[in-house]
């Protein structure tokens, strides 16, 4: 399988990439995105130092100038790409893949990302295919760490008004530990797990969408009596948040905790959420004044539909939130802080994050199930025959969504693995057990 996937590209290192690989990707993208200059940041996994050297050697060997951030979140890339008026970024990172993954996401000026069928198709194939014929006058690489230091500026404001909060943080071993401590280093109630960079991520997979991942912070908030816990994954694109009771909070459900933070601030309008979305979440929006937009899966769609329909903030149920003022991109440590200034003011009315949620949940949840199989577009055709028909409502992209007045569900294959994914939800724990029994004899009929 291809390294270039639909939303950046990722893979093996050494193994399904290689140095040659990421010298090409270099060569070719300033031409790509007709440019003299590329942003690169990377993360801290172990294979990250060599792909960073391959790249910028490539990039230089065209004649472009790199811009060199040396560690970075993602985020931080996004944000720099903006800030700095650049017209071409990468990220060296495998987001929340095991240590033995990296790979590269790239944007374009804006920050707009590069995806599938934004560029890297077109990148693919000048990988594959294109001339490499050094450039006579070389590029240069430029020392650019200072935009670390503007970066954690950018965000102390908004840590203001947190410092009487208790909460436990898990950075994962992974990228936030670049910047949140400094963030919030007027809060001394903070107890912090595994905030040392190792790439080999030894704790747990930097992927905190497994719930087995935040079992530590779970512990560390109950233990400690923390107001909230937070949980980053790898690169810091992604925050997962843990409730005073201890439990995992299931991540479509903070985008309705994002939307009481505006609606707080006077600010209502659009928001746009992806189609595995809970209905508990859009229908707490809608009654609380927003107009949900849901759409495909994926950063390399949902900044593009953020623009489109001018949303204030976006949610997905991996734990992606994205913000019209963060250059419509995603952001873990701004949708973190966001969400701790709901906690802190729910604090100040003597109620808890734990409250709000119980509010806001209606449904009954299925979270994603993943189904391995081969026929995946026969599955999805005969869960298609058996239920459409009689829906009260289908969305036809990214598979389909079916809903009927009193459950739904959601089927769509994944873009980065070998799976058919389900989420279905219902008004009652039986009607859910009956619905995904029902679905999952139809797709086993696949294997």
């Amino acid at each position: 399988m291809s390294v270039f996937k639909a939303y950046d590209i990722r893979g093996v290192w050494g193994k399904e990439f290689n140095e040659d690989t990421v010298y090409r990707i270099g060569y070719f993208l300033p031409e790509l995105l007709n440019t003299d200059h590329v942003i690169v940041g990377r993360d801290v996994r172990e294979s990250s130092p060599v792909i960073h050297d391959y790249l910028t050697k490539g990039i230089t060997d065209r004649g472009a100038d790199v811009w060199d951030l040396g560690l970075s979140t993602t985020p931080m890339v996004y944000w720099a790409t903006t800030h700095l008026n650049a017209h071409a970024s990468v990220q060296i990172t495998a987001s929340h893949n095991p240590a033995q993954y990296n790979g590269l996401k790239i944007s374009r000026t804006g920050a707009l990302p590069v995806g599938g069928d934004s560029g890297l198709k077109d990148l693919e194939k000048l990988v594959e295919e294109g001339t490499v014929n050094v450039s006579e006058k070389k590029g240069t690489i430029k020392d650019y760490s200072f935009v670390k230091d503007e970066y954690v500026e950018y965000f102390l404001p908004l840590s203001k008004g947190l410092e009487d909060l208790k909460l436990s943080i898990d950075a994962s071993n992974g990228m936030a530990n670049l910047v949140v401590k400094d963030i919030l280093a007027n809060n001394s109630d903070i107890h912090y797990i595994y905030d040392t960079f190792d790439g080999t991520f030894p704790n747990h997979e930097p992927n905190p969408l497994e719930e087995k991942n935040c079992r530590d912070l779970e512990k560390e908030v109950i233990k400690n009596g923390s107001d909230c816990g937070v949980i980053y994954d790898g690169d810091a694109d992604r925050v997962i948040f843990v409730d005073d009771k201890g439990q995992w909070i299931q991540p479509d459900y903070v985008t309705a905790v994002i939307g009481y933070y505006y609606g707080k601030k006077g600010r209502k309008g659009n928001a746009l959420c992806d189609i595995r979305t809970s209905k508990s979440t859009t229908d707490w929006l809608e009654k609380n004044g927003w107009n949900c937009t849901l759409w495909k899966v994926g950063h390399a769609f949902a900044k593009v539909k953020i623009r489109e329909i001018k949303g204030i903030f976006g949610g997905e149920l991996a734990g992606h939130y994205y913000f019209q003022d963060f250059g419509n991109c995603d952001s873990g440590i701004l949708a973190s802080l966001l969400v701790l200034h709901v906690v802190k003011e729910l604090k100040e009315e003597g109620r808890k994050l734990s409250d709000l949620l119980s509010e806001i949940i209606t449904y009954e949840n299925s979270r994603e199930t993943n189904f391995k199989l081969e026929d995946k577009d026969g599955a999805i055709k005969a869960l298609y025959e058996k239920y459409a028909g009689d829906a009260e409502k289908v969305l036809d992209f990214d598979g389909y969504r079916i809903e009927y007045p009193d459950w739904w569900f959601n089927v769509r294959k994944s873009n980065t693995e070998p799976y058919l994914r389900i989420v279905a939800e219902a008004k009652s724990k039986e009607m859910l057990k009956e619905k995904m029994e029902e679905i999952s004899a139809i797709i086993h009929q696949f294997h």
